[in-house]
């Protein structure tokens, strides 16, 4: 089989109801562009009948489709790692399967990795999101950059295109807990960003909430940076300073003043803070030995129960059969 240009992974999880308008533009785009395709959906463990679209999908372009069906719901980041190990192109583009990103804004990418580029990333352009989420991902943007020295635009914006070469890097990590644009940027010698539209979601339900957006936050910052360590670790030397000033202040006041009981709901408070304190660093430790424990068990970072693989044109398999009985 004859290998294509570019290859678009789109995860895909209980999208339904945005599926036949997602495959009516975005084929319809890709064939404009004029250069050899594919398309790796992965099926993250959808409740809906997702599936059947793709298989549906896939019937109709066998050619230029692959599907990918996971077994259970193993996140976005694994979805898209999956389809980064089928890929077969020289240019790799992701998108999320909402359509808030407009697949026609793919050849602006094209155009960036022609022009030299390994990591083009998309930014997201008079955002349609709700005030609460613009207010994270400012912020999660502005901590990235101090803690991590990562300098992206919009780390959120799922429309991006990569090299091959960018790509293969990404996947030799074989790490369970990627976060897939910061890790390919890291590998980059010659990033860039470009700005694409964005539009409200019409069809379906984000599948992020407050909750899930916060302890995406922390986690992103547990695997690119020691900060929240470091920040445990001043925290620590300067209550323990603090401690130490106010025990000799304690002693010498008792020695001078006599024995009170005044002061014993303040002292009270302080053991509750420094108890506190102690807790918070217990549980930030545990994050880092947690992730620890998840790469040494060696355990699959996600199980396929179903691969549906492109199938070769008829009559490139007949030149092959010729080619082989001339041999």
């Amino acid at each position: 089989m004859i290998k294509p240009y570019l290859s678009v992974v789109i995860p895909i999880y209980n999208e339904e109801e945005v599926l036949p308008t997602l495959f009516s533009r975005l084929f319809s785009a890709l064939d404009s562009i004029g250069k050899s395709y594919e398309v790796i959906f992965t099926n993250d463990g959808s409740k809906d009948k997702s599936i059947e679209l793709l298989r549906k999908i896939h019937s109709e372009r066998p050619s230029q489709v692959k599907v990918i069906n996971f077994n259970r719901n193993f996140g976005q980041h694994m979805a898209i790692m999956a389809g980064f190990e089928h890929v077969d192109g020289e240019v790799i583009v992701t998108m999320d399967a909402d359509l808030q990103n407009y697949p026609e804004d793919i050849p602006l990418l094209l155009e960036k990795i022609d022009q030299g580029h390994d990591v083009v990333g998309g930014y997201r352009m008079d955002r349609q999101d709700k005030k609460w989420r613009l207010f994270v991902s400012k912020l999660h943007n502005l901590l990235r950059l101090k803690l991590t020295g990562i300098d992206m635009v919009d780390e959120g914006c799922m429309l991006r295109a990569y090299t091959r070469e960018v790509i293969d890097r990404v996947v030799a990590t074989g790490e369970n807990s990627t976060f897939l644009p910061a890790l390919a940027h890291s590998f980059s010698s010659n990033p860039t960003d470009v700005g694409v539209r964005h539009a409200a979601r019409t069809e379906g339900k984000s599948n992020y909430n407050l909750y899930k957006l916060i302890r995406y936050n922390f986690d992103f910052f547990a695997n690119f940076s020691k900060a929240p360590l470091e920040f445990f670790t001043i925290s620590g030397l300067l209550v323990s300073l603090l401690s130490i000033l106010l025990f000799v202040y304690l002693i010498i006041k008792r020695l001078i003043v006599g024995p009170d009981a005044d002061g014993v709901f303040t002292l009270f408070a302080i053991m509750y803070f420094l108890i506190g304190i102690l807790l918070m660093g217990l549980g930030i430790i545990g994050e880092y030995i947690g992730r620890i424990y998840e790469e040494v068990r060696k355990r699959p970072r996600f199980i396929i129960k179903e691969y549906l693989m492109p199938k070769s044109d008829p009559a490139e398999e007949k030149s092959i059969s010729l080619k082989n009985e001339h041999e």
